[in-house]
């Protein structure tokens, strides 16, 4: 009896032993392989690509969670074009907020010949998305100059949070307020979710249209997640809001800005 308990032991060892092959990683372990730090790389190449620049020309596109082939078909797209001076992904990179969807996803981007950058969206936030976001990509607000026009991008998903910290963040937006004296000419805003959809903080809606209002020559906002082709003026203030297309209906939004003040877009289908 005893030697039939030791032999059974034995292979309950071997099993678990031989189990562990088949699991590389836990789904939401964070553990980051490849390259890290995106966003902050990709401003310092923008900024030098565009510097001195009285014409730039960008891509809005959003919601590539599970559309990994479009996404590919997008990347290879824009990398057929030579006038886009860099891209910005607006947020849900990710559907469940698996460390893997954000790797896999990079990977796609950085094939892209133009520089990019992510903005957090809010499925990034499920699991341990947050923090794969942060280790990937960067800071959830960020800002930088490209030519003469500042770009914030802010991180709009409050709901996510469940309203435990200040999203948008207020501290963050009076800070680049203040810094005012940089060398730019106008401004663009670009976030995950635009005002009054259910995942922004509409308590404080207009306080966030204000700030909106006060930074130097504010041309436009834009926006992704409700997965269609939104152009409004949500506050009728005369800024309007340009809310992309999900990537997984091949479809983004070119932006082309002047020194002037003045701009034009186009929705490009591939």
């Amino acid at each position: 009896m005893k030697r039939i308990l030791f032999i059974s032991k034995i292979l309950s060892c071997l099993i678990l032993l031989t189990g562990c092959d088949y699991f590389e990683s836990h789904p939401y372990d964070v553990h980051i392989t490849g390259e890290t730090n995106i966003n902050a790389k990709n401003i310092a190449k923008i900024t030098r690509n565009c510097k001195d620049k009285k014409t730039i020309r960008f891509v809005m596109m959003g919601d590539s969670q599970r559309f990994f082939d479009e996404t590919r078909d997008f990347v290879n797209h824009i990398n057929k074009r030579d006038d886009i001076d860099f891209v910005i992904h607006g947020g849900d990179i990710s559907d469940f907020g698996l460390t893997k969807e954000f790797m896999e996803q990079r990977d796609l981007l950085n094939k892209l010949k133009a520089p990019y950058v992510v903005i957090i969206g809010n499925h990034d936030y499920l699991g341990t998305g947050e923090e794969a976001f942060e280790k990937v990509f960067g800071k959830e607000n960020y800002s930088f100059i490209a030519g003469d026009t500042k770009f914030l991008c802010l991180n709009t998903n409050a709901l996510d949070n469940d309203y435990s910290k200040p999203i948008p963040d207020f501290s963050f937006i009076e800070n680049e307020l203040k810094s005012n004296n940089q060398d730019y000419e106008q401004t663009i805003f670009a976030m995950h979710v635009p005002p009054y959809s259910n995942i922004f903080n509409n308590n404080v809606a207009t306080f966030f249209e204000s700030y909106v209002n006060n930074f130097k020559n504010t041309l436009f906002c834009t926006n992704a997640h409700e997965h269609c082709l939104k152009i409004r003026d949500i506050f009728n203030d005369g800024i309007t809001y340009y809310g992309c297309d999900t990537i997984g209906h091949r479809s983004y939004i070119l932006f082309t800005i002047h020194d002037n003040h003045t701009y034009e877009y186009e929705i490009i289908k591939f």
